[in-house]
């Protein structure tokens, strides 16, 4: 099987679920776009600034070298995962959405270093305004014009930048390495907890501010809509009352058996299943995991892989053998409850751009021999 490239230009791909879940820490991830890679030639960590401005007493133009060097570096394990992972499953299991077809690859676990944006923020002073708990910081990137603004950009809560239990970063490093130009070279935001969309590559600016950022990608996408929007004229008048998706839900996937596929039972007549797991913003890590084949009505609990650096960021790989009755079609769901108790629903409200779908994994289709 090979990866999944939902579109060139610009590249959106996923890898191949049985390679992406070959291992804990994730080396080829999902590449999500809405612009051109920039160039290598482009690039250049030796001339590349970060400016901090906004609502700080000392605006900051920090090379990468000042980044690396004058600041702690901190390492943190996380998944990285699209809001839109997922969407076929809304697509198809639910009803007809907007957006790009993403199946269930567009997650990573990587290794990520770099200075806590704390102790960026704190270099810079946040300047003092009665309204602190309502400020946001903002990323922007200029590097290249997207398909439906000029630069890219998102923001989160400035609270949360400030919190260092968030554990956000300015990422230089993935995996001990340099980023890739496609992963944020040379650097990039990582948000544990977050959507992707707000872990913006090829970092330019910082600017601490009262609003969220206006970019297109901020009030435009990425907002699970109400269901009065059903189409894009009736949603017109709810992107500007819409909160932006930051933290993602809990979910789970079976990785395989996969829909559609020939299960085979062993002795026992059980049937070997396994898959990833997902907590819900801050409410990490994965603690249970539960499969059926009866549709929900009994479930069995699934064994929790455990893996050098895991934690309250990372997916949890789990694994389990269940009963089940030759002949077709036969199904297998699977369910993951976090430890702040988030579990997931059998299917997720419906949303016009199919953004946050965590109803139950489920492998559907399924001929038993």
């Amino acid at each position: 099987m090979s990866d999944k490239v939902h579109g060139q230009e610009p590249i959106n791909r996923e890898p191949e679920i049985s390679k992406l879940t070959s291992t804990f820490i994730t080396e080829d991830g999902y590449e999500r776009n809405h612009c051109a890679q920039p160039a290598e030639e482009q690039l250049n960590a030796r001339t590349h600034r970060v400016l901090i401005d906004g609502c700080v007493h000392n605006s900051l133009n920090l090379s990468i070298t000042s980044l690396r060097s004058d600041f702690p570096q901190h390492e943190v394990v996380c998944a990285l995962q699209c809001a839109g992972n997922r969407r076929h499953d809304m697509r198809t299991v639910v009803r007809e959405v907007q957006g790009i077809d993403w199946f269930d690859g567009a997650v990573m676990n990587c290794r990520w270093r770099g200075p806590l944006l704390k102790d960026v923020l704190e270099k810079a002073g946040v300047a003092d305004i009665d309204e602190t708990e309502s400020l946001h910081v903002a990323f922007a990137s200029f590097q290249v014009e997207c398909q439906e603004d000029s630069w890219y950009g998102a923001s989160i809560p400035l609270s949360r930048a400030l919190d260092p239990d968030k554990e956000v970063i300015l990422a230089l490093e993935q995996n001990g390495k340099a980023l890739s130009v496609r992963h944020g070279y040379p650097v990039r935001i990582i948000a544990p907890g977050l959507a992707g969309a707000r872990a913006v590559k090829w970092l330019d600016k910082i600017t601490v501010q009262k609003e969220e950022s206006p970019n297109y990608y901020m009030q435009r996408d990425y907002k699970v809509l109400p269901p009065q929007a059903v189409d894009s004229e009736s949603a017109e008048r709810y992107w500007g009352i819409t909160p932006p998706v930051q933290e993602m839900p809990v979910n789970s996937v079976i990785v395989s058996p996969r829909t559609g596929e020939t299960a085979k039972r062993d002795s026992d007549g059980r049937v070997a299943c396994h898959g990833y797991a997902l907590p819900s913003g801050d409410g990490g890590p994965v603690v249970r995991v539960e499969v059926s084949t009866d549709g929900g009505n009994t479930w069995t609990e699934a064994e929790l892989e455990h893996h050098d650096g895991e934690g309250r960021w990372t997916w949890k790989f789990w694994k389990a053998k269940v009963a089940m009755v030759l002949g077709k079609p036969r199904s297998i769901i699977s369910k993951a409850t976090d430890a702040s108790g988030q579990m997931q629903p059998a299917v997720s409200n419906w949303n016009l751009r199919g953004v946050c779908y965590n109803g139950y994994g489920e492998a559907r289709e399924l001929e038993v021999q």
